[in-house]
């Protein structure tokens, strides 16, 4: 891993060490988007899409390929039609063959990994991506569609009982 991106996380997991143990109950009073500025810290070339253009460029003649950054657990409750899974942790973007040219969105619960994915794949040559604002649960809080095994489904997997308060409790999936 490259020095910058070491010093990158440290200064994440320390943010959110921060924002998570000093103000937690703040946390659901901020929306998904309001993470913007932190995530701009860390990532200050990446590219943001909103979710009403997202849902444009979905319908377009020419739909982006979409990247689900989250765990297989979150992947499984529901993601955006016709996502495919990249692994936060371990990402093998290698085997991702991506159409030449193609517009490719990132998204996961609120942006941080995602925009990780993003800068790598800009490290690799791809152009035109971009990370969803607010993410996933932007995505379900504005009742956009979210799909499992191609049906429809309404609930988001909420990724913790902490960030998972930026998730409309109608859309909350339950934690196990």
């Amino acid at each position: 891993m490259h020095a910058s991106r070491k010093l990158r996380y440290a200064t994440l997991l320390a943010g959110v060490a921060a924002f998570c143990l000093g103000i937690p109950l703040l946390v659901g009073a901020q929306g998904p988007t309001s993470l913007r500025p932190a995530i701009d810290a860390l990532h200050p070339d990446g590219q943001w899409v909103e979710t009403a253009e997202l849902s444009g460029w979905m319908s377009s003649d020419e739909p982006p390929v979409l990247l689900d950054a989250r765990a297989a657990a979150e992947f499984e409750v529901s993601h955006l039609r016709g996502a495919r899974r990249v692994d936060p942790e371990h990402p093998n973007l290698a085997t991702l063959r991506l159409p030449e040219n193609a517009r490719v969105v990132v998204y996961c619960s609120v942006g941080y990994r995602s925009a990780d994915i993003a800068e790598r794949l800009r490290e690799r040559g791809v152009t035109r991506v971009y990370n969803l604002l607010g993410g996933i649960f932007e995505w379900a809080n504005e009742g956009r569609p979210l799909y499992h095994d191609g049906a429809r489904v309404q609930l988001v997997h909420p990724y913790d009982r902490t960030w998972g308060a930026m998730v409309d409790e109608e859309r909350r999936a339950p934690l196990p």
